[in-house]
């Protein structure tokens, strides 16, 4: 007969067995140790006509340079010269340098799952892909097809092609949104050549259906511009607004594609937090000053509104603010906002969060977690507080640097992990696994966490 000491032992084991079968962490998708893609530009290079320096004349942007802003910043879309000297020896006219290329974002719709490729160095044949997951769904390591076409991704072709896309974003009227942001951000030469726009795309029939250049006088570059939330019904598709952060002027923009107008808000909450830039990830320890980020939308209320809840990188607060305010352009207008935008709370330590999306189907909102190489969530019907943040996983050794996060119409949470950081400061070992994507379903997500 077991002693009540053991007995107790026996009970605090089999508890703690039952909350770990109870967690589903996120499931490992694909991994990459470099990636490849079905069309590398080879035939272009060898007929002279794919080159990775503008084949025009362009401005160089030099960080601050445009800012209104009294001192230089360093964030996630920033290289250091000192360790810059891996990039300073590429072959400026290479269609693809396979160590270049770094994916960035993850958004999946009806069995293509989009992968961006922004262009931080020469040698990107591709910014913007897919995988058809009913072809290539059973490689672990696929190789990317360009998108909507691989013509339409070579920006020395044509002014009107794309440059560089970091995200990616599906409305309920089955269209793919993303910024290109018009620059070449290759380290000490980076180049805004076109003005940064607003694309959006029909996903039946991948046909481009409206490309919006954003006026110099709401961006003066796309520099900041990394990622868009798009706001519309279905059945209401042309009354579409789309939210748009710039981490490094601190600012929203809001696109009414009805319109056609963009206007943009300024607000102190969209800083960084300078107790949060602080970072140590993959083995690199530096400071980034990246403001607003990410944008979620909520449940929609009674009277039609839903909260928009925002954050910037370098921080672990949340904040937010109805549509209602957003949609009016008149309100930017504005020097003081009130209690308009409003502070949520704090998700507690070491939670700094690139991207976050909301679930309709668990009212929960999960996070990508930087400092934490991992993911975590928050229900929305409870306090936002440390008490009330939960972790879904976390991963130190394969999921470095979480860089997107998305969910799609079936409640499925995909999430991009880059290893960022290491290919900033460091050097990425290319005899291991760099880049994945994982997935889990946010009903299981949530599982054996506060946000059940």
């Amino acid at each position: 007969m077991l002693s009540p000491q053991l007995l107790i032992l026996s009970l605090i084991l089999g508890l703690q067995l039952l909350s770990l079968a109870d967690a589903d962490p996120m499931i490992e998708v694909f991994r990459w140790k470099q990636m490849d893609f079905y069309n590398r530009g080879n035939d272009l290079l060898s007929s002279g006509g794919r080159k990775d320096r503008p084949s025009f004349s362009a401005p160089v942007v030099f960080p601050g340079k445009f800012s209104r802003q009294k001192r230089e910043i360093m964030t996630s879309r920033d290289t250091p010269v000192v360790v810059n000297s891996r990039a300073d020896s590429d072959d400026p006219n290479a269609s693809y340098i396979p160590y270049n290329n770094v994916p960035m974002g993850a958004t999946h719709f009806r069995g293509r799952l989009f992968v961006t490729m922004p262009r931080r160095r020469v040698g990107i044949p591709s910014t913007l892909n897919y995988i058809d997951l009913a072809e290539d769904g059973s490689d672990r390591s696929p190789k990317l097809r360009a998108y909507p076409n691989f013509a339409l991704n070579q920006f020395n072709a044509s002014a009107e092609n794309l440059v560089s896309v970091y995200r990616t974003s599906v409305d309920a009227c089955q269209r793919l949104w993303f910024i290109d942001t018009g620059m070449l951000e290759y380290p000490n030469n980076r180049q805004q050549i076109r003005r940064p726009s607003i694309w959006v795309v029909d996903l039946a029939t991948d046909q481009v259906l409206k490309r919006f250049d954003i006026p110099e006088s709401i961006a003066e570059t796309g520099r900041g511009l990394a990622s868009i939330t798009v706001d519309v019904k279905a059945g209401q598709c042309g009354d579409a607004y789309a939210y748009i952060p710039d981490l490094v002027y601190r600012r929203l923009y809001v696109y009414h594609l009805r319109n056609d107008r963009i206007w943009s808000f300024e607000h102190n909450y969209f800083n960084f937090d300078p107790l949060s830039g602080d970072l140590s990830i993959g083995g690199q320890t530096f400071r980034w000053d990246d403001g607003i980020f990410s944008i979620t939308l909520g449940a929609q209320k009674p009277d039609g509104s839903r909260d928009a809840y925002f954050h910037p990188m370098a921080s672990t607060n949340e904040f937010v603010v109805s549509n209602r305010v957003l949609q009016q352009e008149s309100n930017a207008a504005r020097s003081d906002h009130g209690n308009d935008f409003r502070v949520l709370g704090n998700r507690g330590p070491s939670t700094q969060s690139t991207m976050h999306a909301y679930d309709p189907g668990t009212g929960v909102i999960f996070f990508d977690e930087i400092q934490r190489n991992g993911v975590g969530c928050w229900k929305t019907s409870q306090p936002i507080s440390a008490e009330n943040y939960g972790s879904v996983d976390s991963n130190a050794e394969d999921m470095i640097y979480p860089s997107d996060l998305s969910i799609d119409e079936d409640g499925t949470i995909w999430v991009m992990s880059n290893s960022m950081p290491i290919f900033i400061y460091s050097t990425l070992d290319t005899s291991v696994y760099n880049f994945r994507i994982w997935k889990q379903k946010a009903s299981l997500a949530k599982r054996g966490t506060v946000c059940e």
